[in-house]
């Protein structure tokens, strides 16, 4: 276990809670070693498994784009997992480097159980063009652009042991490739930048988490002060005993959840980029995907020739598809309308796609080149099923909206799917981070942020509430951050309990959460700019 540089004045004091192992993480360090090496050993097996067959393969560039989206995760790990094992540390309820231990394990597991909807929301966000070229200049641009840009402002703000979100700052960079995007793009021409109707869903769930956060841990430790009338659980820890054992429990429990939680949900962002480099750089591999279910194309077929069917309904007579139905479906995922047109176009447009697979009667059938060309129209056809899915813009009866969902789940099927190792990946970059460089933002959580020391009732109510927030949120497919749920939950006891709040720090913690989203917007737009010029 390390912590790059960490400076704390509490480095000589043995008795400080960051301090001590415990006999028991000495047993836990090799065994989680084993995972490890286990894990990279299957990573390097499916990875080679997969590239087999493809075409080409981009060696030094596939490397170098896999390591900067694992890297990022592991800097989320060490930079957000910490809040989690702050309260249980500040406690006594776990020694400091088991819970770093426990909590890497757990970040691990809930990678592995991931549904991948939150990955996919935050891909939501980027122009769909980048998306559709990924394996183009532009698109390696994006790619490495907004990872280097999250990387390096969650660095500074965890060399200044700050709890910034890495959430906030992939966002950020996200928006900030969309608008140089845009910004690059010839005047007059219809190229995406950001879409703001995602950015506004995904906005709103980070700016409401910490208020969430604050709120409900303060009502929460109010309510437990009424409910359960024991003195222990509202007291400081008293020297190096930890708390009794069902406070102790609770405690773990919480720190267990907040972990399995961030996993699920932090982990899924750098799923969705690497899938992105894997469809940019191997497309023959990665665009579509190759599922054992032998009668997944021909159910995609059986979907599409439905919603033929559904759509033809629904053209108004004497309105006929343009002469080119794919430029057509594409203005209207662009602009984010629906004419008279739009319908018979998207209806020419899946059945020109469906004909163009017609032939094959599995995805392995597919000749390469074909591969990159059905993905990117599988993948149009599924962001204009939003419009009428989602955002109602074509109104249609039950029956025939039924029919258009199943299709659209047929489409996200084919084309936004995560392959095992690709999770196993992430979930080592994730574990190993939350081991390293841990105690900077455990000492903010745990002794900055209230004037008093944290009592047990105050870190079980943060740590509930962070639990079930993000919880929630992974559910919804929507990203929260783990670093300003669980501090402003912190915060939130210290002002109910009346302890006080060290201005100082919530001052920075504020002017962190402010910068972050301006700052990550203004690194990933001049770094897509200058890697424009590269790629």
């Amino acid at each position: 276990m390390v912590d790059l540089a960490s400076n704390t004045s509490e480095g000589g004091n043995a008795n400080h809670p960051i301090h001590g192992a415990g006999s028991s993480a000495k047993w836990f360090l090799p065994i989680f070693g084993v995972l490890v090496l286990a894990g990279l050993g299957y990573v390097g097996y499916a990875l080679g498994s997969e590239l087999a067959d493809a075409a080409a393969v981009p060696w030094i560039l596939l490397g170098l784009a896999l390591l900067i989206a694992l890297g990022f995760e592991f800097v989320n790990g060490f930079h957000d997992t910490a809040n989690a094992v702050a309260t249980v540390i500040y406690t006594r309820s776990l020694p400091a480097e088991f819970a770093v231990i426990w909590s890497g394990f757990f970040n691990f597991l809930g990678v592995l159980t991931s549904s991948g909807a939150v990955a996919f929301g935050i891909l939501a966000l980027l122009p769909v063009e980048l998306i559709l070229q990924v394996g183009s200049g532009s698109g390696l641009a994006m790619v490495f652009a907004l990872l280097t840009a999250a990387i390096i402002w969650n660095l500074g703000t965890w060399y200044l042991g700050l709890p910034a979100s890495s959430s906030h700052t992939l966002v950020g960079s996200i928006i900030g490739v969309g608008l140089a995007n845009q910004f690059l793009a010839p005047a007059g021409s219809a190229t995406s930048g950001v879409d703001w109707s995602q950015a506004s869903s995904v906005g709103m769930s980070l700016l409401l988490s910490p208020i969430i956060g604050f709120a409900m841990a303060a009502i929460l430790l109010l309510v437990a002060k009424v409910l359960i009338r024991n003195k222990e659980l509202y007291e400081a820890p008293k020297g190096n005993a930890p708390p009794p054992a069902w406070i102790r429990g609770l405690l773990i429990f919480t720190c267990t959840g907040v972990s399995f939680a961030h996993g699920s949900n932090d982990g899924q962002k750098g799923m969705g980029l690497i899938m992105l480099i894997l469809i940019g750089l191997v497309p023959t591999a990665f665009a579509l995907n190759r599922t054992p279910d032998v009668n997944y194309l021909e159910a995609y077929k059986a979907a599409s020739t439905q919603v033929e069917t559904v759509l033809g309904k629904y053209v108004k007579p004497g309105v006929a598809a343009p002469a080119d139905p794919k430029a057509a479906v594409s203005d209207a995922v662009k602009t984010k309308t629906w004419t008279d047109a739009t319908t018979p176009a998207l209806q020419a447009y899946i059945h020109a796609t469906s004909a163009e697979i017609a032939a094959y009667p599995s995805v392995e059938k597919l000749p390469n080149g074909l591969v990159g060309n059905v993905r990117n129209d599988i993948y149009l056809i599924g962001e204009s099923l939003k419009l009428i899915d989602k955002q109602k813009l074509l109104p249609m009866n039950a029956d025939d909206l039924k029919a258009v969902t199943n299709y659209h789940a047929a489409v996200d099927h084919a084309t936004k799917f995560i392959p095992l190792w690709v999770k196993v990946a992430v979930a080592l970059a994730l574990g190993l981070g939350t081991m390293v460089g841990w105690k900077r933002i455990v000492v903010t959580v745990g002794e900055k942020i209230g004037k008093t020391h944290l009592t047990y009732g105050q870190g079980a109510a943060a740590e509930v509430v962070a639990m079930l927030t993000i919880g929630a949120a992974d559910h919804l497919g929507l990203p929260v951050s783990t670093t300003h749920v669980l501090s402003s939950g912190v915060a939130g006891t210290m002002a109910a309990n009346g302890s006080g709040l060290q201005w100082s720090t919530v001052r920075n913690m504020l002017m962190a959460w402010i910068l972050t989203l301006p700052a990550s917007i203004a690194l990933a737009f001049v770094l897509f700019i200058a890697l424009r010029q590269v790629f």
